[in-house]
């Protein structure tokens, strides 16, 4: 027989049970009402808001936020057919639901009211959405807080009950078997949506719609985490492991079909080289714990080996390799480079390893700038870099040229977005089958404690050798494709903390950001730092600024990563398996050990 040990508290807001969830659910249909009514009367501000009748712009967005929450409201009175949408039971989504509701209405609110100079620009819709939004809110906040942990004690204040109600440990309720071909199709649905919103995303015509666009994504995303959804995703993905791997990629390549705008595929194609290139860096610091701060460097060689072999016409070689040729050399130079560089510094540790090869990284720049011919031979023509670097043609396949493909034109973009797709796909396989294999077991064996790893018999230098020398020729492979696509390459294009990404700081937060050691956490990372200073220009002066911030907020709420690695998140979340029960005093405790040693 089982105690049911799950508490019940008063919300942040002291309201009953019953008129708070109908409070969550009047609010959130209102809000849903609200967006077929006209919320400004002048088109000046972006996205139609002036017609009544449909919505248009961020208004989709808060109609998509209000039938979440109603859906997830729906499911927390029970009702019949819905409640797979929160097996973890608790009120935790609707919450954070109603917080993204509120977020992207009010921010609609507050930008219509800037940019159009007054209150009096808001229609009579504007004012019922944020009400609506607002009472949702309340009645959010007036749920009730549900502990199953055995926590007896009352929140000490507001600011308690809200972290609380944000936490609220999930009900822990026996996973429904499933068909395998259910468990499949979930997944296919799965990537399908996922495409769907990405596409959205990096469609998004103006920085008001992607602002409100995060919004809903962000809560949305942490409300199905908490709902437990993820959770069993995962489960399925990790059951049928191939499966995934196929309906990812077959995902990720039917994006440039999506597209009848070639500017928006340039964004694509340019995300795949940075997330490529950071899956490499993984590589070095997820799985190896070293931290390099000079990757972009091996990029650079990558791709400067391929220009100067591309048949470009400012190339000081003066040959043309096949492009299968172009790519080998990139990834056999930065191989070499990774070699030379590693083999007289990776006997160093921490952060004297880390200033070396940011030294590294500056010197690789520098030494490209001074290779014009003036303070150096002329092989890199110095700042201006090797322009002119022709597109490639494969089995008469020109990537420069647009093709009908009935679905659409794929354009040039297109063309390189697919190739790179290819060097994903084996640059994924390469660090899956390195992760799981003997030596990449060692290499996490050294990450956690190098010292304990030599004792055991393990080959330290010789394995961190492996790992530099690996992680380099992975993105000497992204760097050969990324000449092609940029037409030239310069040295201001690898700097330590450039304008623009790829460069060793980006690359090393979106592994951080993502998620050290994991696959998708990489890609992620490095999809959304690059996406989001491409599609708000106003962050430009500032990136450096708000990524720092990012990471640190980052580091104190969610120091594993976007993407949970079971072992990361043991070592920075803090457990009770070996903590002395509360009931238990002190002098028992010694009672119980004396007992023991006997």
């Amino acid at each position: 027989m089982t105690t049911d040990t799950t508490t019940q508290h008063q919300g942040i807001i002291p309201l009953p049970e019953k008129a708070a969830r109908a409070l969550v659910a009047i609010g959130a249909a209102a809000t849903a009402i609200s967006t077929f009514l006209a919320w400004t009367w002048t088109s000046e501000f972006p996205g139609d808001l002036t017609v009544t009748g449909y919505p248009g712009g961020l208004q989709v967005l808060a109609l998509v936020g209000a039938l979440l929450t109603l859906l997830f409201a729906a499911a927390s009175y029970g009702i019949r057919g819905l409640r797979w949408l929160n097996p973890a039971g608790t009120d935790s989504p609707l919450l954070l639901l109603t917080l993204g509701l509120f977020g992207v209405v009010g921010y609609t609110v507050i930008s219509i009211t800037v940019e159009l100079k007054g209150i009096v620009n808001l229609e009579p819709g504007a004012f019922v959405a944020a009400v609506a939004a607002l009472a949702a809110l309340v009645g959010a906040l007036g749920l009730p807080v549900r502990r199953d942990n055995g926590d007896l004690t009352a929140p000490a204040n507001a600011w308690e009950t809200f972290r609380r109600a944000i936490a609220a440990a999930p009900a822990r309720k026996p996973t429904r078997t499933l068909p395998s071909w259910v468990e499949l199709l979930l997944i296919v649905v799965s990537f399908g949506i996922g495409l769907y919103v990405f596409t959205y995303g990096i469609d998004t015509a103006y920085a008001e719609l992607f602002v409100g666009f995060l919004i809903v994504v962000a809560f949305g995303f942490a409300a199905l985490t908490k709902s437990g959804l993820i959770a069993r995703l995962t489960t399925l993905t990790t059951k049928h492991r191939n499966v995934t791997m196929a309906a990812a990629f077959t995902a990720a390549a039917a994006f440039p079909f999506t597209q009848n705008n070639d500017a928006y595929t340039s964004v694509g194609v340019n995300i795949l080289v940075f997330a490529t290139v950071a899956l490499g860096l993984n590589v070095v610091v997820g799985l190896a714990g070293l931290l390099d701060l000079g990757y972009v460097a091996f990029l650079g060689v990558g791709a400067y080996t391929a220009a100067l072999v591309s048949g470009s016409t400012s190339s000081a070689l003066g040959i043309q390799f096949p492009f299968w040729a172009a790519a080998l050399a990139g990834a056999g130079a930065s191989l070499v480079f990774g070699v030379l560089i590693g083999a007289p510094t990776l006997r160093l540790r921490g952060d004297y390893l880390a200033i070396v090869t940011l030294g590294f990284g500056e010197i690789f720049r520098i030494t490209m700038n001074n290779l014009n011919g003036t303070t150096g031979p002329d092989i890199t023509n110095g700042p201006n870099g090797i322009s002119n670097v022709p597109d490639l043609d494969m089995f008469g396949f020109n990537f420069g040229d647009s093709h009908d493909t009935g679905v659409n034109s794929l354009g040039r973009f297109g063309n390189y977005y697919l190739l790179m797709l290819v060097f994903t796909a084996i640059v994924v396989l390469v660090f899956r089958r390195a992760g799981e294999s003997r030596i990449g077991r060692a290499w996490v064996a050294i990450r956690e404690d190098e010292t304990a790893a030599t004792a055991m018999g393990i080959n330290g230098f010789r394995l961190k050798l492996l790992a530099f020398a690996l992680g380099a020729s992975l993105a000497g492979l992204a760097g050969a494709v990324q000449a092609h696509v940029t037409y030239s390459v310069t040295p201001d294009q690898f700097e330590f903390a450039g304008t623009a990404p790829p460069n060793s700081a980006f690359l090393l937060a979106a592994v951080i950001l993502g998620g050290m050691g994991t696959v998708s956490g990489p890609l992620i990372g490095a999809s959304l730092l690059y996406l989001i200073p491409v599609k708000l220009q106003f962050m430009h002066d500032y990136q450096l600024l708000l990524f720092g911030l990012a990471l640190i907020l980052l580091m104190r709420f969610r120091p594993e990563g976007l993407v949970v690695n079971r072992r990361s998140k043991l070592e920075y979340h803090e457990t009770d398996q070996l903590s002395v029960p509360a009931q238990l005093t002190l002098s028992d405790a010694n009672v119980g050990t004396s007992k023991a040693g006997a």
